[in-house]
């Protein structure tokens, strides 16, 4: 996935597919994990540039064309 809008997409189908019995609740649990570690990586990103005073850096990861 290539930014945070997929990656929420991408969440729902496993919600949805956990609900429907269609996954197993721990392959749900696990791509929770993977998509939690995704988001913070993101946030370790934010920080660092902000610590540094930089403005004008983009993160791809959390742009979209939402």
């Amino acid at each position: 996935m290539r930014n945070v809008s997929e990656l929420r997409d991408e969440l729902s189908k496993v919600f949805t597919d956990l609900e429907g019995g269609a996954i197993e609740p721990k392959v749900a649990t696990a791509l929770a994990s993977l998509a939690g570690k995704m988001i913070t990586s993101a946030k370790v990103q934010l920080d660092y540039h902000a610590m540094r005073k930089e403005t004008k850096q983009k993160i791809t990861f959390l742009h979209s064309t939402d």
